[in-house]
Protein backbone atom coordinates (compact mmCIF):
# COMPACT_ATOMS: atom_id res chain seq x y z
CA UNK A 1 0.00 0.00 0.00
CA UNK A 2 1.48 3.38 -0.98
CA UNK A 3 0.80 5.58 2.04
CA UNK A 4 2.20 8.94 0.32
CA UNK A 5 1.33 10.06 -2.32
CA UNK A 6 2.40 13.91 -2.51
CA UNK A 7 3.31 16.71 -0.20
CA UNK A 8 0.63 19.69 -0.54
CA UNK A 9 2.85 22.60 -1.51
CA UNK A 10 0.19 25.82 -0.90
CA UNK A 11 0.93 29.42 0.75
CA UNK A 12 -0.93 28.41 3.78
CA UNK A 13 1.35 25.19 4.12
CA UNK A 14 4.72 26.53 3.40
CA UNK A 15 3.83 29.03 5.83
CA UNK A 16 4.25 26.43 8.65
CA UNK A 17 7.82 25.11 7.46
CA UNK A 18 9.76 27.28 9.11
CA UNK A 19 7.49 25.92 12.97
CA UNK A 20 8.61 22.52 11.52
CA UNK A 21 5.29 21.36 9.95
CA UNK A 22 4.65 20.16 6.72
CA UNK A 23 1.41 18.98 5.05
CA UNK A 24 1.19 15.59 2.58
CA UNK A 25 -1.75 14.22 0.80
CA UNK A 26 -1.72 10.60 2.07
CA UNK A 27 -4.08 7.26 1.46
CA UNK A 28 -7.30 7.48 3.03
CA UNK A 29 -7.08 4.19 4.91
CA UNK A 30 -3.71 5.10 6.22
CA UNK A 31 -3.36 5.38 10.11
CA UNK A 32 -1.23 8.01 11.61
CA UNK A 33 1.37 5.23 12.87
CA UNK A 34 1.51 4.09 9.19
CA UNK A 35 2.15 7.64 7.87
CA UNK A 36 5.08 8.35 10.14
CA UNK A 37 7.10 5.56 9.64
CA UNK A 38 6.92 6.43 5.90
CA UNK A 39 7.85 9.69 6.80
CA UNK A 40 10.95 8.97 8.05
CA UNK A 41 11.74 5.96 6.12
CA UNK A 42 11.71 8.30 2.70
CA UNK A 43 12.97 11.32 4.05
CA UNK A 44 14.97 10.56 7.10
CA UNK A 45 13.65 12.58 9.85
CA UNK A 46 12.54 12.16 13.20
CA UNK A 47 8.30 12.77 13.39
CA UNK A 48 7.11 14.31 16.72
CA UNK A 49 3.33 14.34 15.71
CA UNK A 50 0.40 13.67 13.24
CA UNK A 51 -2.61 14.80 12.17
CA UNK A 52 -4.77 13.43 10.38
CA UNK A 53 -7.91 15.55 7.89
CA UNK A 54 -10.20 14.18 5.58
CA UNK A 55 -10.98 16.92 3.38
CA UNK A 56 -14.45 15.93 1.26
CA UNK A 57 -15.03 16.92 -2.21
CA UNK A 58 -16.90 20.29 -2.85
CA UNK A 59 -19.96 20.28 -5.54
CA UNK A 60 -18.69 22.06 -8.48
CA UNK A 61 -21.01 23.17 -11.64
CA UNK A 62 -20.23 25.29 -14.74
CA UNK A 63 -22.40 26.81 -17.66
CA UNK A 64 -21.67 25.68 -21.24
CA UNK A 65 -23.09 26.77 -24.57
CA UNK A 66 -25.46 23.89 -24.14
CA UNK A 67 -26.00 22.08 -20.67
CA UNK A 68 -25.01 22.96 -17.20
CA UNK A 69 -22.53 20.48 -16.02
CA UNK A 70 -22.58 19.99 -12.32
CA UNK A 71 -20.27 17.10 -10.66
CA UNK A 72 -17.69 16.70 -7.05
CA UNK A 73 -14.06 17.00 -6.89
CA UNK A 74 -13.11 14.35 -4.95
CA UNK A 75 -12.66 13.31 -1.49
CA UNK A 76 -8.92 12.93 0.05
CA UNK A 77 -6.94 12.53 3.07
CA UNK A 78 -3.96 14.75 4.09
CA UNK A 79 -1.62 14.65 7.15
CA UNK A 80 0.20 17.64 8.92
CA UNK A 81 3.29 16.21 10.42
CA UNK A 82 5.08 18.13 13.31
CA UNK A 83 9.05 17.24 13.30
CA UNK A 84 11.32 17.30 15.99
CA UNK A 85 13.39 20.40 16.75
CA UNK A 86 15.93 21.39 14.31
CA UNK A 87 14.92 19.01 11.46
CA UNK A 88 13.47 19.97 7.88
CA UNK A 89 12.89 18.52 4.76
CA UNK A 90 13.56 19.93 1.96
CA UNK A 91 11.77 19.02 -1.22
CA UNK A 92 13.36 21.12 -3.86
CA UNK A 93 16.29 19.41 -2.88
CA UNK A 94 16.39 16.86 -5.64
CA UNK A 95 15.42 19.45 -8.81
Amino acid sequence: MIVLKRPIITEKSQGMNPKGKYTFEVSRDANKIQIAAAIEKMYGVSVDKVSTITQFGKKKSRMTKTKLSSGRTSTFKKAIVSLKSGEMIDFYAEL
